[in-house]
């Protein structure tokens, strides 16, 4: 049994919907797709997160298998492998901590001081220190390890395609490696767009067979993004 678990297209950060795949989003998927129909691979089950970029993901994937004359099967919808509130935990920690350094420095748009405020604040999230949130850390984290055992049941011994989030894979990658908190952030902040990362199950939990891939764009860094 795989279970092939893909970070969405990149979305359209900065725009007014940012849950939208961009121009690129849609490229890394189709390729995404083409590399997978390659490969042979025989889903028989595709589960999407619920969000309107899990969806499009999965569509601009599932063009390259119908073009091969092997249609992926339906979606099957899940919400416990939708994204956290990631709005509302960047825009809690940004208010709450105004005149921090790191917050100054994130408001140029520059890559390495945004994802120095990203992890700022998935920390801060993490350790309870953002009160009012939609869902808390420890919340996230148990709908994430319900739809992971979930996905497991659904599977049986056939090979699955999740089309996620980065904030979901990552969680479910924490509990296999049972890393801190911190890690669970590092490893999340890591993951790009489009990015394959392959599960097991063995012995009643997940294991991490792969991580955080991108063979589908090989010799492609402008197609490599991280938000």
């Amino acid at each position: 049994m795989s279970l092939l678990l893909v970070r969405h297209g990149q979305a359209s950060h900065g725009a007014a919907d940012y849950d939208v795949l961009s121009e690129r989003g849609w490229e890394q998927s189709r390729r995404l797709g083409e590399w997978l129909a390659r490969g042979g691979h025989h889903f028989r089950y595709v589960v999407v997160g619920g969000m309107r970029r899990h969806r499009e993901t999965a569509v601009a994937v599932g063009e390259a298998f119908a073009a091969r004359g092997e249609p992926l099967p339906e979606m099957v919808e899940d919400p416990g492998f939708a994204e956290f509130d990631h709005r509302a935990v960047f825009d809690t920690w940004l208010a709450r901590n105004a005149d921090d350094p790191v917050a100054i420095a994130s408001r140029s748009g520059e890559p390495r001081a945004v994802a120095a405020m990203l992890r700022a604040a998935l920390l801060a999230w993490a350790h309870d220190e953002l009160p009012g949130l939609p869902e808390r850390w420890s919340e996230f984290g148990e709908r994430v390890h319900a739809a992971g055992e979930r996905l497991q049941a659904l599977a049986g011994s056939d090979e699955a395609l999740v089309l996620s989030s980065g904030g979901v894979i990552s969680r479910l990658a924490q509990i296999a490696l049972d890393v801190p908190k911190a890690r669970a952030v590092d490893l999340n902040l890591s993951l790009r767009n489009s990015a394959l990362s392959e599960f097991h199950p063995h012995e009643g939990r997940l294991r991490i067979g792969s991580w955080n891939a991108l063979p589908h764009l090989h010799g492609e860094r402008a197609l490599w993004t991280y938000y």
